[in-house]
């Protein structure tokens, strides 16, 4: 059960719920910001900063495996659960989910994903060793406007994604992500849930 008590639809601010078309939302889909309404002026800019990284330049597909990598890192249950219905369409699949437990072994991966991933594992584990060397690396593969959003949204995937880790938002995921366990949970091989 969530630390945080997660308001109710009716309990939401009204101008953030109808940002986020919250009567058509699901309550997983709501579970972040079921939690972050408490502080509505708050939420409205975090909802529209997260709302412009989703419409960035990056391919949704890199995106996704980044988030998903992320959140074995940050083991935050919610974050491992889900998959976003635009990554799938833009080719992630579970056998390429299954891919990110050894990326650089990664047959499924361009370069681009695999430099992408390396760099949120640093960033996630130990930033301080992203150096010259990687971003030379990654500007190889990517401009230095995607460069720029992707480190804002692997910022983004870290702290929000820890933040949610701590207030333990598992009452709607697959059984799994439920279960209190003292080992280490991976979003591949485990049931998702796919959400808009």
């Amino acid at each position: 059960m969530a630390r945080i008590r997660r308001l109710t639809v009716d309990e939401l601010d009204p101008d953030m719920a109808a940002l986020i078309g919250a009567q058509d939302r699901t309550p997983l889909e709501l579970a972040v910001t079921s939690i972050v309404g408490h502080r509505p002026d708050l939420a409205q800019p975090l909802i529209a900063f997260t709302r412009s990284l989703k419409n960035g330049i990056l391919p949704r597909r890199l995106v996704e495996l980044v988030r998903l990598r992320i959140a074995f890192h940050n083991q935050c249950r919610s974050c491992m659960a889900i998959r976003y219905q635009d990554a799938l369409a833009d080719g992630v699949t579970e056998d390429l989910v299954c891919s990110l437990e050894k990326p650089a072994e990664a047959e499924g991966l361009s370069a681009a994903e695999q430099l992408a991933l390396r760099y949120a594992d640093l960033f996630a584990t130990n930033h301080l060793a992203i150096d010259d060397a990687m971003y030379s690396a990654l500007g190889e593969h990517f401009t230095e406007g995607e460069i720029v959003e992707l480190g804002l949204q692997v910022a983004v995937f870290v702290g929000v994604g820890r933040l949610a880790a701590t207030w333990h938002i598992v009452e709607d995921l697959p059984a799994a992500f439920q279960a209190e366990s003292p080992g280490v949970l991976a979003p591949w091989g485990n049931e998702s849930v796919i959400v808009r």
